[in-house]
């Protein structure tokens, strides 16, 4: 199955974002998956400020990763950041399970700077 994590890092020490994205995608090779592509988004503003361990946020690196995994690596690559106190937050997303669906779907997640019709609405 296709996962996408997209995860945001506490600010401040670009190591320790590298560090992080390195250690989930090691978790998935070492359990028999393939890590597709690494996307650093920077660092920027969060919607609203986040409290997370006693410590609020209102920035936060940002980095994207896409792997194919079983169901039960995404959930031990989920539970290992869940536990890391740099995550200021994350969420993994499905994005297919069937070849036609994911077997042309890239490592690299590009920023979206097209505008939609229903956000100027």
């Amino acid at each position: 199955m296709l996962y996408e994590l997209i995860a945001i890092v506490r600010p401040g020490s670009l190591n320790e974002v590298r560090e992080i994205a390195r250690n989930a995608g090691a978790q998935v090779i070492r359990s028999g998956g393939v890590v597709r592509g690494f996307t650093n988004w920077g660092a920027f503003r969060l919607p609203r400020v986040t409290t997370k361990h006693q410590a609020r946020y209102s920035e936060g690196h940002h980095f994207i990763m896409r792997f194919d995994a079983s169901g039960t690596v995404q959930s031990n690559v989920r539970r290992t950041l869940g536990l890391d106190p740099r995550m200021i937050n994350f969420s993994v997303v499905k994005l297919g399970d069937k070849l036609e669906e994911i077997k042309n779907v890239e490592g690299k997640v590009g920023w979206n700077n097209i505008r939609q019709i229903s956000d100027t609405i």
